[in-house]
């Protein structure tokens, strides 16, 4: 069968390239079309139609002032489809693009598969009714999220959650080494992972980075995205900050603690075991209009949501500051609260189920229908 596969940002590039192998262990002479990046490129042996870093606008401004190139990019998407005439589509998380490209592709008669729930319970609740009309399968990998579609009359699949899978097929880390291969030096390691998007790496990592006087017994070192040049990050490097580029999880592995964007990477952080503490910045502007829509929320990490209750501390805009920072990274570096953390982290493992979460979607995807 030929598929076509629409991932807008790095998590979806990871959990499209697992996706892929699974649907290839299952159906080897399966073909693959696809928007995403690097990771679904070495799985496939084939470039992206676009790559997520072309794709990826964050807030209300960015969005409101890219908006010729996104409605540009959604024209292509259906005439490629069009030509490509895939025999399922495969839209992962992305709402904004995707669920415009569901409406058009099931118009097509295409089916259309939808991976990993755009966080629907948390704004935007209406949209249901669009996945309701065009969405053939809704596969969700948060527990929670099964019992918000059944309120709306859909029957999602819960399938797990795909990092567990990415996590345990990591094979085992020398943390010496791998500090003597990247340039670092014996000291303990602060991971700082700011996200994958310029305008937001800019802004976290100033804040971030503000708390280096407070731990100098410490190395900083940033997790680079794949989607920014190494030269990019050059201006926040110096002896005592590092900076490492597709190597995020083997950095956490190797790290004492980190001080996390609020994003996947909340989730990842916590399942490869490191205490976090969970930071958020946008414009102004962007949060006033966000925390308006944003309802019945309350917590803004995937750790958090998931057990719903507070298992990593968020700080949020104002509440973002260099004392606050310094003050909960201290905590989680030694002491009890260290170690609840990492208890209430097993919890968190325990609830999102075992691993098979890739699997378990591909099966889903290829039965014929």
């Amino acid at each position: 069968m030929k598929y076509y596969i629409i991932a807008g940002e790095a998590s979806g590039d990871l959990h499209g390239s697992n996706l892929i192998k699974a649907i290839k262990n299952q159906e080897p002479e399966a073909t693959f079309r696809f928007w995403g990046g690097d990771l679904m490129a070495e799985v496939t042996g084939e470039k992206p139609v676009k790559h997520y870093r072309d794709l990826a606008f964050m807030g209300f401004l960015e969005v409101a002032m890219n908006l010729k190139t996104i409605l540009r990019n959604i024209k292509f998407c259906k005439e490629d489809i069009k030509n490509y005439q895939p025999d399922v589509l495969v839209l992962i998380d992305y709402p904004g693009f995707n669920l415009r490209i569901a409406k058009f592709a099931k118009e097509l008669g295409i089916r259309v598969v939808y991976y990993i729930s755009p966080q629907l319970w948390a704004w935007k609740e209406g949209r249901v009714e669009i996945i309701k009309k065009y969405v053939d399968d809704m596969l969700v990998i948060l527990p929670f999220e099964k019992d918000f579609y059944k309120k709306h009359d859909v029957d999602a699949h819960f399938v797990g959650h795909p990092l567990l899978d990415a996590i345990s097929d990591l094979s085992e880390i020398d943390a010496e080494k791998f500090k003597k291969e990247n340039g670092l030096n014996d000291r303990e390691i602060i991971a700082l992972l700011p996200g994958s998007r310029k305008q937001e790496v800019e802004k976290m990592l100033e804040i971030m980075l503000s708390v280096r006087p407070y731990f100098g017994d410490y190395q900083f070192v940033i997790a680079g995205a794949p989607s920014l040049p190494k030269s990019f990050y050059q201006k926040y490097v110096d002896e005592n900050v590092h900076f490492v580029s597709n190597k995020t999880y083997d950095l956490l592995r190797c790290s004492r603690a980190a001080l996390v964007t609020s994003g996947t990477a909340t989730l990842e952080t916590a399942l490869l075991n490191v205490p976090e503490v969970v930071c958020y910045k946008s414009s102004r502007i962007s949060y006033e209009i966000g925390k308006r829509l944003v309802k019945n929320i309350k917590f803004i990490s995937l750790v958090n949501l998931i057990m719903d209750r507070e298992i990593v501390t968020e700080l949020i805009q104002n509440e973002l500051n260099t004392s606050r920072l310094v003050a909960e990274l201290k905590s989680i570096l030694d002491g009890s609260r260290r170690g609840k953390i990492l208890n209430d982290y097993q919890k968190l493992r325990e609830r999102l189920g075992g691993q098979g979460a890739s699997e378990n979607a591909a099966k889903i995807v290829t039965t014929k229908k």
